[in-house]
């Protein structure tokens, strides 16, 4: 037996000397440092989590409660006291749907179902829209009303998404309510997936709850390399484009040459795509090393020739959702054409506005909303000859337009926005001194190129580099999380960031 003070001095020399008050605060909400995935807290937590997961693996009831406590625990790290909040929507949807269930008058259904509505909206609508609403009614009404200090907290507008899916499918008829509360909290705490998405339907997720848990050796090799993945894209490149470049140029544009400002509005197209998709790629894997089959939520999604087709390769979760529940619901194809574009274009501008409490979100909400309605009309008498220079040439056009789009998303304001894309016009060609600011930027312009190399890849490369790591030893496995961890605090000059999608 190795000597009590001898493993003291090995967690001394490799973790410094441990307080008690470093123990509690791995347990105790800090807002200034909320739980994330790509933090080396997390890592320890789920490895002590998942080892006792995998002991839980024949007692249905026992891995289904230790989830859920896990999750809520997750949460509450996350954001504080509004775990409670959580377990609040689940009750109130949970008996929701039962009584809809149960229901045989129509009008009482209905009567639920716009209960459900109105207290789940309604809450999102205090946390995240009271503010809003208080600004523009003082700008409107030349009134003083005061802001009232309110947190949103972390995720509400996904997991609101996912219990009004729920309830609205039993409306619906077309999914039967979970077989127990804890079941349906389940669903909705699961942490993998919980503060950014994927947003998941129960009719996808809730049948997985009841299966045995059976990890095949393809299954955990396909989570590594999602989780791998995730993890460079996020806290690599991501993060230090972001910190290094894009940031500082976004804060202050009139600071930086034009060249610069056009290269940090590629850079936020980039930065955003690998932080989000990087978060989506980690919570699959995550999950899948759980047994649990969450849907993809980014398929290369600058390779899009139209903006119909970025929507159906974008955010996939959230795209389909607007559709299944907003478009169709306020009548989708179903009334002539005219009816069809302004139903995209309203599903668009909610769209924009669910991302965030401003009207630059609407303005790139209503961008994208005349985008596609625009499409759609001029789709029926315009068909463009299919060759790989014309596909090409569509795919410039639509990442341009989505790159500019962006620039309403991330500035702060109108103001700043407006600044750069005029700065932009202002380009001149001085091949010269971009090769100078080039060289000053070599680390994030490297990065860059690789964030898009990697966007751009051909999928049959991608498979060829998951299947060389599946048939790299488990050993080697390790060692490469360990490296990919090692770079990861490597190029971390701030500590763990949070992700961007965290805000909505």
């Amino acid at each position: 037996m190795i000597p009590l003070f001898n493993i003291n001095r090995w967690v001394e020399q490799n973790f410094g000397h441990l307080t008690w008050e470093q123990v509690q605060s791995w347990f105790v909400f800090d807002s200034q440092k909320p739980l994330l995935f790509n933090s080396g807290l997390f890592l320890g937590l789920f490895l002590i989590f998942y080892f006792f997961y995998i002991l839980t693996q024949k007692t249905h009831r026992l891995r289904i409660a230790y989830v859920v406590a896990f999750s809520l625990f997750f949460y509450y790290k996350s954001s504080g006291i509004f775990f409670l909040l959580i377990i609040f929507s689940s009750v109130l949807d949970y008996v929701i749907a039962k009584l809809i269930y149960d229901e045989k008058s129509n009008f009482y259904r209905k009567f639920y179902l716009i209960v459900s509505l109105l207290v789940n909206l309604g809450l999102l609508g205090y946390f995240k829209y009271t503010n809003f609403f208080i600004d523009n009614t003082n700008l409107i009404f030349d009134r003083n009303f005061e802001f009232q200090d309110i947190i949103l907290p972390v995720g509400i507008s996904f997991y609101t998404f996912q219990t009004l899916s729920y309830t609205i499918d039993v409306y619906r008829k077309q999914l039967e309510p979970t077989k127990s509360f804890v079941d349906f909290l389940f669903f909705v705490s699961f942490f993998p997936q919980l503060v950014a998405g994927p947003i998941v339907r129960a009719s996808d997720f809730i049948p997985q709850i009841y299966k045995r848990l059976n990890l095949t050796k393809e299954e955990f090799n396909a989570a590594l390399f999602l989780i791998v993945g995730g993890l460079l894209k996020k806290a690599v490149i991501s993060d230090y484009i972001s910190i290094n470049f894009v940031d500082r140029v976004f804060d202050a544009p009139n600071s930086y040459t034009s060249f610069e400002n056009l290269m940090a509005s590629y850079g936020y197209a980039i930065q955003i795509y690998c932080d989000f998709s990087g978060y989506s790629d980690m919570a699959i894997g995550l999950a899948l090393l759980m047994g649990f089959w969450l849907p993809p939520n980014f398929r290369t999604p600058y390779q899009s020739a139209s903006v119909t087709e970025f929507w159906r390769r974008w955010h996939i979760s959230l795209s389909t959702w607007l559709r299944d529940y907003l478009y169709i619901s306020l009548g989708g194809n179903r009334n002539g054409k005219l009816k069809t574009y302004i139903n995209l274009f309203l599903t668009m501008l909610l769209g924009g506005l669910w991302h965030g409490a401003s009207w630059k979100f609407v303005f790139w909400g209503t961008l994208h909303g005349l985008a596609l309605a625009f499409e759609r009309f001029f789709g029926n008498f315009i068909k463009l000859p299919k060759n790989h220079f014309i596909k090409t040439l569509q795919i410039l056009l639509t990442f341009h337009f989505v790159a500019f789009c962006w620039l309403f998303f991330r500035a702060k304001d109108f103001q700043t926005a407006f600044l750069i894309i005029d700065n932009i016009g202002k380009l001149t060609f001085n091949p010269n001194q971009w090769f100078i600011i080039a060289q000053g930027y070599q680390n994030v312009f490297l990065l860059l190129l690789i964030g898009f190399v990697w966007h751009f890849l051909p999928n049959s490369v991608i498979k060829l580099l998951q299947k060389s790591f599946n048939a790299t030893p488990l050993l080697g496995k390790a060692i490469l999380l360990a490296f990919i961890y090692w770079i990861v605090y490597a190029t971390a000059s701030a500590g763990p960031q949070p992700f961007i999608y965290f805000q909505f």
